[in-house]
């Protein structure tokens, strides 16, 4: 497993890997849909996909003296790292957002610390559907891209909905108000449980579809 990750670092990353991290500086636009700044990251996992089919990784890895399970479990833990990884980044431009701006967010929810765990729920719903669609042919990556970047942006509507038509998780959930961060801090620690179980159901259905796949 661990020549497995080291190989997905060294051959598999995609450059927007590194360019989309910079995308939470979206974060300090003023009232802007702020889902949108972590959505970027759901697009680098394509790519990442998409260039391994055109340079025949999958064939390739698949050819190693390595169980077809592990290929699968270093590909999701790497997708899995650049999800938190943005979310990580993210966490100082809510604190500088916060610094300059006094009116609320007009365009959804509030930068704060619910946002980045709707965002972690958001990567769950996207990794659950987009890994064992990938992994039922191997080859596919542009067709798992569509159905899980259509849950995700579902997703992303149902829970800002919420918030908005809500009264009480738009008090708690959209603000910046200290009377209220136990809320927040919550619901991220939920949404971090929510991914971490979301993207373990994708990675156990998509080692059994993998499985069947003749390579």
């Amino acid at each position: 497993m661990k020549n497995l990750i080291y190989k997905e670092l060294k051959l598999d990353m995609h450059p927007t890997v590194y360019i989309y991290p910079l995308f939470a500086t979206m974060l300090l636009i003023p009232n802007y849909p702020l889902h949108t700044a972590f959505i970027y990251t759901c697009m680098s996992a394509f790519f990442i996909f998409l260039s391994g089919r055109e340079n025949k990784d999958m064939l390739f890895t698949a050819s190693l003296p390595v169980r077809k399970s592990d290929i699968v479990k270093s590909r999701i833990l790497m997708v899995a790292a650049t999800e938190v990884f943005q979310v990580l980044i993210s966490i100082p431009f809510i604190f500088i957002r916060m610094a300059i701006y006094e009116l609320p967010n007009a365009a959804g929810i509030e930068a704060n610390a619910a946002l980045l765990g709707s965002a972690l729920i958001m990567y769950g719903v996207f990794n659950l559907v987009y890994m064992p669609v990938f992994y039922k042919t191997a080859a596919k990556p542009g067709i798992a891209f569509l159905f899980a970047g259509i849950a995700a942006l579902l997703y992303i509507g149902v829970s800002e909905a919420l918030v908005r038509l809500i009264e009480p998780l738009k008090t708690a959930l959209d603000s910046v108000a200290r009377e209220t961060l136990w809320a927040r801090l919550t619901a991220f620690a939920a949404g971090a449980l929510v991914f971490a179980a979301l993207t373990a159901l994708s990675c156990a259905i998509s080692k059994k579809r993998f499985e069947k796949v003749d390579m």
